[in-house]
């Protein structure tokens, strides 16, 4: 049976991993003859081919896809449960692998980070930067221990309901304007009706931030003119402040404005991320994920506003 295969499930995920045998080989510190012998042994186990061996980079069969998708997460369990052994042990401190999305990790992750390490200096920690989109997935495999995200309140993700969530803080959108705009001049918050005849920086349609802001620019009525399509918001502030277009991005996108560039706020319907940290549901919860979960709520204390129903990310 497959189940009796762990090793060999490990290898050919680093097969799929490296994209060769030989490679794959070095990654595990074995022969490539050795990684060959594992896969062999997984296919006769399977009764199906899981790798096309006359492709380069090596490519999986259906049937590889399917066992390297779910091989990966029970790897990931499996780890984490010799890293929970291993600290009740006491041979080590413990392990968190944190992921977060851009403008989290350019604004108050640092800090939680900082003082997670402050507090446990042995802890092994790995922080993954990665965007919306791929870090539900990541999380629900098992590849990351505690994650910061945020959900889109007009479309809740299935993937986060299935995992556990703390709230921290609503981060309203905000506008970017071009120093000397007409509606830089404004003292009282915009509506994104005032910008449906201009010309729009930034969002690409798939992103998560983009499809919560293109929501709130259906409701009031227009689809935006977008002239530069990117998620990076160093992109979108550098030609908002060349005069390009004006921009409309998460209140953190903002914190930091460049030359050139004029922060507003919208009013109080304005599109709406709410942000939160999100870990595998299960008990007991590790004391890593409960260490970072109660850094963050404190650091972010000053952001929150009460609220009303059940508790979003």
């Amino acid at each position: 049976m497959l189940i009796g295969q762990v090793r060999g499930v490990r290898v050919l995920c680093e097969v799929a991993a490296q994209g060769s045998f030989s490679a794959a080989a070095r990654a595990l510190g074995l022969t490539q003859s050795a990684v060959s012998q594992h896969v062999a042994a997984l296919e006769r186990e399977a009764g199906l081919p899981l790798v096309d061996r006359g492709t380069r980079p090596v490519e999986l069969t259906e049937a590889g896809a399917v066992l390297v998708r779910h091989g990966r997460a029970i790897m990931a369990q499996l780890e984490g449960a010799e890293q929970a052994l291993a600290a009740i042990s006491g041979r080590r401190a413990g392990r968190l692998r944190l992921g977060s999305f851009p403008t989290a990790l350019t604004t108050f992750v640092p800090e939680a980070v900082r003082s997670l390490r402050a507090a446990a200096p042995d802890l092994v920690l790995t922080v993954v930067d990665d965007h919306m989109q791929d870090l539900l997935p990541r999380l629900a495999a098992g590849e990351l221990d505690l994650a910061v995200v945020y959900e889109n309140p007009t479309a809740p993700d299935d993937t986060l309901g299935r995992l556990a969530t703390v709230p921290l803080f609503d981060d309203p959108y905000r506008v970017l304007l071009p120093d000397g705009h007409r509606l830089a001049r404004r003292t009282t918050p915009l509506s994104l009706a005032d910008l449906s005849d201009e010309v729009w920086i930034g969002g690409r349609p798939g992103s998560a931030w983009f499809r919560i802001l293109l929501h709130g620019c259906r409701v009031a009525g227009f689809e935006p003119r977008t002239l530069l399509t990117t998620d990076d918001h160093r992109a979108v502030q550098a030609f908002v402040a060349a005069g390009l277009g004006v921009g409309v991005v998460p209140g953190l996108a903002a914190s930091f404005p460049s030359p050139g560039v004029v922060v507003r706020d919208l009013a109080t319907d304005a599109p709406v991320r709410r942000i939160g940290i999100a870990h595998p549901p299960g008990e007991p919860v590790p004391p890593p994920v409960t260490a970072m979960t109660g850094i963050l709520l404190d650091l972010t204390r000053g952001r929150r506003r009460p609220r009303e129903g059940r508790p979003h990310a």
